[in-house]
């Protein structure tokens, strides 16, 4: 089980209950803070004005709402703001929301009853996934709409997925004996008024950027022994002498990679060896910048990767909504805990990477794909009839126009800022839309790898040289033939490239950590 507790929750963490079905449980000390917390602002509230629980929302802070009001104030906001459009948001990335609306509220600053902590755990564990929308709040008093959407089915209303299907939630509740949330303080704008749709969506972008690398590590270093590459470009000391560690990991990765093959080669045996007399030499002085290059490319997106990761935890471990009650003091601070502009940046720049890398990707699949580059292989590595069979010529369509569109989604959304909320939120992030649009970017590299992965087994078979690969790359090669065995005759390639993504995002290498 995953513990809700006083430690820091990581994306391991959310791995474990997202991909590997662990169920949670929360802490009794957590639950204790939560409690103290809430008890403390009902109290605390009764003679003061506190924003949310007396007062109106957003512009309308300035309208007293009478004691009889306070609990429908929370209703009617929760019911106003459930208001999102567009496609519905994967399960995976709502159970991540949810896990992260969790651990922002269990650490007692919010003023929500517990009852609220029990029923998201409840919901988590019965794998009950709230019907949210992808477009909605502009991630400055956090993700309003789209948790509302959330806060919706807590109190009972709404629709969720159950078993695979759209259901009103009521039905669902009612088959598994499960009690609305019934609001008693505040529980309307602790509920929606966080950074959570947008740091759960985070976190999911993470898990699948680190397989994305590895992945993009792995083929490059393939491609190096199919094309019989020299070794220096990623040898300790060439390396070592750029300091950036992401470069180092990269290099280094990759010379483990190519340890054990039997294609590498040294530049002191062939070139150094005084006994070359050509004029116009046979062999490659040098290889092209997407086989030669690829610690210095993907050196600072592997440092991305990891510095938005320290970012996201961070704001998942936060307390991200407003007021901020603090028992221990005995004092009710307002601010602006959820603006999610932390969350905005380190998204656009995740997918500005991941766009990146899918450059690299597409750049070396071309290479393969073009025999006037790799001088070794048949165009489009058509293993049939020249002419009569096309190979993977159509798979190149797909990789350059993915890649193209990754291009257009990689320029910024933390600097589309829109006032909204009769000019109330006159700043704000954009959260939640950049961590959308990274999560897209993400989906459309693992297409493009896929593409390329096809076309690096094709080039081993019409090699013959799978008995000379390192052992993880003939491990590799291995396991796609399995999914995809190697073809002759043209066929229809979509159901193979399908096959080949799924594995490659159920799978990581974990070659890099």
């Amino acid at each position: 089980m995953v513990t809700i507790s006083k430690k820091p929750l990581l994306p391991e963490d959310y791995k474990k209950v997202l991909f590997e079905n662990e169920r949670i449980i929360i802490d009794k000390s957590t639950l204790t803070n939560i409690e103290s917390c809430y008890n403390f602002l009902a109290d605390f509230a009764r003679n003061k004005i506190i924003y949310g629980v007396n007062t109106g929302l957003g512009p309308m802070a300035q309208y007293r709402i009478e004691d009889s009001d306070q609990i429908d104030l929370q209703y009617n906001l929760i019911r106003s703001h459930s208001a999102g459009a567009g496609n519905p948001l994967d399960p995976i990335y709502v159970r991540a929301a949810m896990i992260s609306r969790l651990k922002s509220l269990s650490l007692g600053y919010s003023g929500i009853h517990v009852d609220a902590i029990k029923l998201i755990t409840k919901l988590l564990n019965n794998n009950i996934i709230p019907y949210i929308p992808e477009h909605g709040g502009v991630g400055a008093s956090g993700d309003l709409v789209q948790l509302s959407h959330l806060a919706l089915v807590l109190i009972g209303e709404g629709e969720a997925y159950y078993k695979g299907t759209l259901l009103p939630v009521k039905k669902i509740f009612l088959e598994l004996n499960i009690v609305p949330l019934k609001i008693k303080l505040r529980e309307g704008l602790g509920l929606i008024n966080g950074t959570s749709v947008m740091s759960g969506i985070g976190i999911v972008n993470i898990l699948f950027a680190k397989q994305i690398i590895n992945w993009s590590v792995l083929a490059s270093a393939m491609i190096n022994e199919i094309v019989e590459s020299f070794d220096d470009h990623f040898s300790v000391v060439l390396n070592q002498v750029k300091k950036h560690n992401g470069q180092q990991v990269v290099a280094k990765a990759m010379r483990d990679i190519v340890g054990d093959s039997k294609l590498i080669k040294k530049r002191e045996d062939l070139l150094f060896n005084g006994q070359i007399s050509e004029k116009i030499f046979k062999q490659k002085i040098q290889e092209y910048y997407s086989l030669r290059c690829v610690p210095q490319i993907l050196g600072p997106i592997y440092d991305a990767i990891n510095h938005a990761e320290d970012v996201l935890v961070d704001e998942v471990n936060s307390v991200n909504d407003n007021p901020v009650v603090d028992a221990a003091s005995k004092q009710v601070y307002h601010g602006g805990n959820f603006h999610g502009d932390y969350v905005s940046f380190e998204m656009d720049k995740l997918k500005t990477a991941i766009t990146k890398l899918s450059m690299l990707s597409e750049r070396q699949l071309n290479f393969l794909l073009n025999n006037k580059l790799n001088d070794i292989l048949p165009p489009f590595v058509n293993l049939g009839t020249l002419g009569l069979n096309l190979g993977m010529q159509g798979t190149q369509f797909t990789a350059t126009s993915t890649v193209a569109e990754n291009q257009t989604l990689s320029n910024p959304m933390y600097v589309h800022s829109i006032p909204s909320n009769n000019d109330n939120q006159d700043i704000v992030s954009m959260g939640t839309n950049s961590a959308l649009l990274a999560k897209k970017v993400i989906e459309n590299t693992f297409e493009v790898l896929s593409i390329e992965f096809l076309t690096i087994v094709q080039a081993i078979d019409y090699l013959k040289v799978d008995s000379k690969l390192s052992s993880t790359s003939i491990s590799t090669y291995q396991k796609l033939r399995n999914l995809v065995p190697v073809f002759i005759e043209d066929s229809p390639k979509y159901k193979d490239l399908e096959l080949i993504k799924n594995y490659l995002k159920q799978n990581n290498p974990s070659i890099i950590s």
